[in-house]
């Protein structure tokens, strides 16, 4: 147990000193250490991971700080921090090594020399989502929570111009509103149970429990970009390619629904009005989402309220655990995993189209398959891993989200309903997704797909390893939470 300790802390521990590092040493060396960080980091969350499995316990547990006899902060590895820690800091080094190619003066769309600044940020926001995931108390959730707001801020607005710095602004200020209900959610538990251990909140009773998960349910909708929340992640878009694929796949958008993940697991029985708060918050911002993508031209945007929609999903997942079902759970956290790697494929083939086409836009967008086949077959999973369809990995983890959701609505008109309207949502986004497969893949090429330029080597190795995920990451998440 000693040994996974040791390797879960480093998973941390390794981002945050590289990323200070960078911001010391010469600029030419930033990227490497960036990329050297996250290879690391992932070997180290991955032997975690398996070492766990070895171990055949349910969780290890290390306390770090107490005030008094009450628990400040502490991690927990367990078979849900395990999966999704490796997975989000994979997809950090994944995406770290895509910026080698991307982030250079031959982007057409936006050429640029590589600045410490963003390796920096970037790095310091993989060790804080290992943090976030692998924390077992609210004031450790609530630090790195803020953390990754102040690098979600750098990010946004790293290419400094005015709308950039004002969708920084908006996302910083949004999530912080929200964040107070964590900190809300931290003082009810501490005066409760004179404690901050997430765990501590099954000890709570029926009103205490349901004020602290409503305030928890807040935080991440501000995270999440759930309704009323929504807005910022939209205007994210103003960002890097690279930081829009990790703040929607795997980092900014991911630590509200982890936050609650860890919350509801650990609420022992959970009232069944957090259940219904949880399920019409999902289901309205799904509906709304999906109209809201409808007309979006720029790929990044569609991709953007897509997101908002996915995640809606695994909110909807946790709601019918609440109603009895331990498969919708199960499926939400499949979801997240999943999700992760189908979203930042689809962002990384729309920065593609950006470096080599100069353009995201659809309508100019056009024959895809003849003058870049990698693209069009990226761009071809990723499409039918969002929609759901088998043998991709959004179907597995929808399929589990839906089924637990039917078994836990019978005898609730309403509840059913709510299904109801999730499966026609998920028809409608694969239709949707299906037609511009059908316009941007076949046929000849545009004028802007016929002046493409070649595609740079490191993009595309991590675009064939997530094609090949967009598959395999049902199975891997399957086996592991059984």
């Amino acid at each position: 147990m000693e040994t996974i300790s040791v390797l879960a802390l480093a998973v941390i521990v390794v981002p945050f000193v590289t990323g200070l590092a960078i911001v010391t040493l010469p600029r030419s060396a930033a990227r490497w250490l960036c990329v050297g960080a996250g290879g690391v980091s992932t070997m180290l969350a991955v032997g975690a991971w398996i070492g766990l499995s070895s171990l055949g316990v349910g969780s290890v547990e290390i306390p770090l700080m107490w005030l008094g006899d009450a628990l400040v902060m502490g991690f927990a590895f367990d078979s849900m921090s395990a999966m999704l820690a490796a997975c989000f800091v994979g997809i950090g080094f994944s995406i770290a090594v895509y910026s080698l190619g991307y982030m250079n003066d031959g982007n057409r769309e936006h050429p640029d020399a590589p600045r410490r600044r963003f390796y920096a940020f970037f790095t310091i926001f993989i060790g804080a989502m290992a943090g976030l995931v692998y924390s077992d108390t609210i004031v450790a959730q609530l630090v790195f929570f803020e953390i990754t707001g102040a690098c979600s801020w750098a990010l946004i607005g790293y290419y400094g111009t005015e709308t950039a710095q004002r969708a920084a602004m908006k996302a910083l200020i949004l999530t912080h509103i929200a964040s107070l209900g964590l900190y809300v959610a931290a003082g009810i538990l501490y005066v409760q149970a004179g404690t901050f251990a997430v765990d501590a909140i099954a000890g709570l009773d029926g009103l205490w429990k349901t004020a602290l998960l409503v305030c928890v349910i807040i935080a991440a909708w501000g995270k999440s970009a759930q309704l009323p929340f929504y807005m910022w992640l939209p205007s994210a878009m103003e960002a890097p390619t690279p930081v829009s694929a990790y703040l929607h796949g795997a980092s900014m958008v991911k630590v509200g629904v982890a936050v609650l993940a860890r919350e509801l697991a650990s609420a022992g029985v959970v009232p069944e009005a957090v259940g219904w708060v949880i399920v019409v918050g999902a289901i309205a911002t799904m509906v709304f989402s999906f109209f809201m993508y409808l007309p979006q031209k720029d790929l990044k945007r569609l991709l953007a309220f897509s997101t908002i929609s996915q995640l809606s999903y695994i909110f909807l997942g946790f709601g019918f655990f609440v109603f009895g079902s331990n498969l919708a759970f199960e499926g939400g956290v499949m979801h997240m995993f999943n999700h992760a790697f189908a979203k930042t494929l689809f962002f990384l083939v729309a920065g593609a189209f950006s470096y080599t086409l100069g353009t995201r836009m659809l309508p100019k967008i056009k024959g895809v398959l003849k003058k870049q086949p990698l693209l069009a077959i990226g761009f071809g999973c990723a499409a039918l891993a969002v929609a759901g369809c088998p043998p991709f990995n959004g179907f597995f983890s929808k399929f589990a989200i839906f089924a637990g959701s039917f078994e836990a609505a019978q005898g609730n008109w309403l509840l059913m309903a709510i299904v109801v309207v999730g499966l026609i949502e998920t028809v409608g986004c694969f239709a949707w997704f299906l037609k511009h497969m059908g316009s941007v893949i076949p046929g000849e090429p545009s004028e802007a797909v016929a002046q493409a330029q070649p595609l740079p080597k490191p993009m595309a190795a991590v675009l064939v390893v997530l094609i090949a995920m967009t598959v395999c990451s049902s199975f891997i998440a399957a086996a592991w939470l059984g």
